[in-house]
């Protein structure tokens, strides 16, 4: 079995957007009442966190947007936008979330751990240098992989975003770099608007920015066609030091906010896919963390199921991942990526 780190704590079900927000506490109180059952908790590390300080997050974020959201501790309520609501604790919680990702890196970086999942509210990969947006304050990957950068002597860094929505925050924070690869899958057009085929990096970062706008409607076969033709051959030829996973489970069938028809199955096997693939460019050094996902319950399968296949103990059938590892199905979106892609990596 691999020393899978799950990063948690109950802090993170203090961030309340307020009654009815669909960015609830109780998409993470599902999955530690799971994660309370012994025969899942044996196969787990669960390393102590802390806060991010003021210095790390500014790897990311301007001072002022800093106070800013430290200006609602002990505030009942405050609006950073008109998606984005804070609790009393709220700064606190995503100061941890951030340092959670940190310590994630740090420990994969020190190889103390084979893989990482962080499992923290409030999300993080809309949150932009100057504001927070989407439900998101600081965007907690981003900080995760520029403090990667900066401290832990990784050079090149994959970012992988599944979300239902396009991380703009995150590839905002890298545009002009080569320093990581971001690569995400999203419906489109939806919020936040931005994640085109043709938003692929400027200067340094050019061709080091790949989007695949997605209708919607897509399962299983078609994220991995995704991942098999595009971001696999794309990422052996960038060879990461580092990769990172913003797994937004809002592309779960029966997610309130989207149409996509991912199912545990598919999270199983992207999972499995990207372990495979940690394995052979960097070591195996992987780190998830939580983005959206607002369909509880199959958050929670979505969940459980990646965890299966960090550690090693499959909830994918050999049959199904050979399947899938062959998916030929039809992509709406898939070749105008290929062929965009193909001025800068070959395919």
């Amino acid at each position: 079995m691999r020393k899978t780190a799950v990063l948690l704590d109950n802090l993170f079900l203090e961030h309340d957007p307020g009654h009815g927000h669909v960015e609830s506490p109780e998409r993470l109180r599902v999955i530690y009442e799971e994660l309370t059952k012994p025969a899942i908790r044996e196969n787990l590390l669960f390393p102590p966190l802390k806060p991010a300080g003021h210095e790390v997050l500014r790897l990311i974020h301007t001072e002022a947007h800093i106070a800013r959201v430290a200006a609602t501790s002990g505030k009942r309520f405050d609006l950073l936008d008109a998606d984005t609501t804070t609790s009393p604790r709220s700064y606190e919680a995503a100061c941890l979330a951030a340092g959670a990702l940190v310590e994630g890196a740090r420990l994969l970086a020190a190889g103390g751990i084979d893989n990482c999942f962080a499992l923290v509210r409030p999300p993080g990969h809309h949150a932009e240098s100057t504001h927070g947006k989407g439900f998101c304050l600081f965007n907690n990957v981003a900080i995760a992989a520029a403090y990667a950068i900066s401290e832990l002597q990784v050079n090149k860094v994959l970012i992988i975003d599944w979300d239902l929505h396009h991380g703009n925050g995150t590839q905002h924070s890298f545009y002009d770099t080569d320093q990581v690869l971001y690569f995400s899958t999203h419906q489109y057009p939806f919020y936040p608007g931005t994640g085109a085929a043709l938003e692929n990096g400027e200067g340094a970062g050019l061709g080091y920015t790949i989007n695949v706008p997605l209708p919607g409607g897509q399962g299983d076969e078609a994220f991995a066609r995704i991942f098999n033709s595009l971001l696999v051959p794309v990422a052996r030829q960038y060879q990461p030091e580092m990769i990172m996973v913003s797994a937004g489970f809002d592309i779960y069938k029966g997610d309130p906010l989207g149409s996509m028809q991912v199912t545990a199955d598919g999270f199983a096997y992207l999972t499995r896919l990207l372990v495979e693939l940690a394995a052979e460019l960097c070591g195996g050094r992987l780190l998830l963390t939580l983005e959206g996902g607002y369909n509880v319950a199959g958050q929670r399968d979505g969940v459980l199921a990646v965890l299966d296949e960090l550690t090693g103990r499959k909830f994918l059938s050999d049959e199904t991942y050979a399947r899938l590892s062959r998916s030929a199905v039809a992509v709406p979106g898939l070749d105008t990526a290929q062929k965009i892609a193909k001025n800068y990596w070959k395919l």
